[in-house]
């Protein structure tokens, strides 16, 4: 008797047959499909252009960040 009840799913098919027909519910469904495809490439090429050589930083394995040794600099300082 809740929300997820096959009785309120039902209903609602009825309901969405009455007000879209079925004649139309085809092309809507049609329609929403091309828009989830569309969406996909959308998100394909956008993952190609991140890919893309050149597009990303060069990293070096093993290499150390180039950090500041605030000692050093201190250090520099205070002896002149």
């Amino acid at each position: 008797m809740g929300f997820t009840s096959i009785w309120h799913w039902v209903i609602v098919l009825l309901i969405v047959l009455l007000l879209f027909g079925a004649g139309k519910l085809p092309k809507v469904m049609g329609d929403l499909a091309k828009g989830a495809k569309a969406f996909k490439a959308g998100l394909k090429d956008d993952d190609e252009d991140v890919a893309a050589p050149g597009a990303t930083a060069k990293v070096i394995p093993n290499q150390p960040a180039n950090t500041v040794d605030h000692a050093a600099k201190k250090d520099e300082a205070v002896r002149g």
